[in-house]
């Protein structure tokens, strides 16, 4: 149903499968899980499915550099840096920051990938963003500019596609819950709950910005994205749902509401999160389930959307103080 230019870089589809041993844990409602953390490039995540189609355009504009821009231990310029080496393009991360003194996680794998890696040290990161593209213009390396967290009409309409894919899948939820940021992800889920008729609520758990400073954004980057999509429809922000509850300290800060849900979700399913999204958006959800948000009849699909190689950043953080000894 929908059709726009791509490059197949994600193993697809995504698993789904029920969470068993946690649903009992809480007593109800009934938790699925889609598996975007199995994208596959790059250790996967949820941008891998945004850069098929940047990739295609930049493609289809001759381009020879991607350029992107993100935090530190951003997935989105691990997955970028990973979906040009696959396609053969110059990549150039503007990082927010310094540089470490030791590459761990998404870094490390940034230099494996063959990144150039240009850091902020204290300046706007759009400035220095642009500052980069206009260079890498003038000495003619032909860049694309990808935006932050791909989230444009055409990063998003990957997710419309997604939620195509979802109901294929046959699992009938009321709810799906997820991290939320930059707002691409959930602006497609809504384009695609519109094209595919699913009437279930889209949850978005912010894990950084106040909900206030980005609803408007969704619900205008959704009405793009479906008009691209040649099914216009004009999303208002009571439409847009995003919970940010659960911001804690501020964003990558891992607190206890993250390190329970990763402790949760490894030890009643065997299910790796990462600590700055999909830790925050599980330990909103558990937090959520706890309160009587959800029926206990309900079924509710939690959407991995990846990240695990931060976790390896959070070692001290996240290890135990008295570990089991044998």
């Amino acid at each position: 149903m929908i059709s726009l230019p791509r490059v197949r870089l994600a193993h697809l589809p995504t698993p789904v499968h029920p969470l068993p041993r946690l649903s009992a844990e809480f007593g109800g409602p009934q938790l699925w899980i889609k598996r975007d953390d199995l994208t596959g490039l790059a250790f996967g995540g949820n941008k891998t499915r945004k850069l098929e189609f940047l990739l295609a355009e930049a493609q289809a504009h001759g381009a020879q550099t991607l350029i992107t821009r993100g935090a530190i231990q951003s997935n989105h310029c691990r997955q970028t840096a990973a979906a040009a080496a696959n396609q053969g393009f110059d990549c150039i991360l503007v990082l927010t920051g310094s540089p470490p003194k030791t590459a761990v996680a998404n870094t490390l794998l940034d230099q494996l990938l063959g990144a150039e890696m240009i850091w902020t040290e204290g300046e706007d990161p759009e400035d220095m963003l642009q500052t980069t593209f206009d260079a890498a213009w003038s000495e003619g390396r032909r860049p694309y500019l990808i935006p932050y967290g791909g989230s444009n009409p055409i990063g998003a309409a990957s997710y419309a596609v997604a939620m195509g894919e979802f109901m294929e899948q046959d699992t009938p939820v009321d709810r799906i819950v997820f991290a939320t940021s930059s707002g691409g992800t959930q602006a497609g889920l809504l384009v695609g709950a519109h094209i595919y008729n699913f009437s279930g609520q889209i949850l978005g758990i912010s894990v950084d910005p106040p909900a206030k400073a980005i609803v408007s954004d969704i619900a205008s980057l959704a009405t793009e994205t479906s008009e691209l999509l040649g099914r216009p429809k004009t999303f208002s922000e009571r439409e847009i749902d995003v919970n940010d509850s659960y911001l804690g300290e501020g964003y990558a800060v891992i607190g206890e509401t993250e390190k329970e849900a990763l402790a949760m979700f490894a030890r009643f399913e065997g299910l790796i999160l990462d600590p700055v999204y999909t830790g925050r958006a599980a330990g909103g959800m558990i937090d959520l389930i706890r309160k009587g948000e959800f029926d206990s009849e309900d079924r509710v699909l939690f959407w991995h959307t990846g990240g695990t190689p931060a976790l390896f950043a959070y070692s001290e953080e996240l290890s135990l103080t008295n570990p089991t000894t044998s």
